[in-house]
């Protein structure tokens, strides 16, 4: 029931899926109006404001976005180190 008693945790850790579905969809090829587009659209939706702060900062190192690397990093943190602490 780890899930269940830490709620905050279970949101950080389908956050993190949610930015590896992001980032996984983002290398290859959509169709615009396809439901797939929709799809990645919606998961920038809720990706980027989490990433916009840390390109402010970080440039892009050729193909590679470091500032995504870095979000998906604290994310991973406050997750395991944060929100897995805090039971309800």
């Amino acid at each position: 029931m780890y899930w269940v008693d830490r709620p905050f945790y279970t949101i950080g850790f389908i956050y993190l899926l949610v930015m590896i579905l992001w980032a996984v969809l983002s290398w290859f090829p959509v169709d615009p109006g396809s439901p797939l587009s929709r799809l990645r659209h919606t998961l920038g939706v809720l990706v980027q404001p989490v990433v916009a702060p840390f390109r402010k900062f970080i440039p892009p190192a050729g193909i590679f976005d470091m500032s995504y690397m870095v979000a998906f990093l604290v994310v991973l943190i406050l997750t395991e180190f944060v929100l897995a602490r805090i039971v309800i």
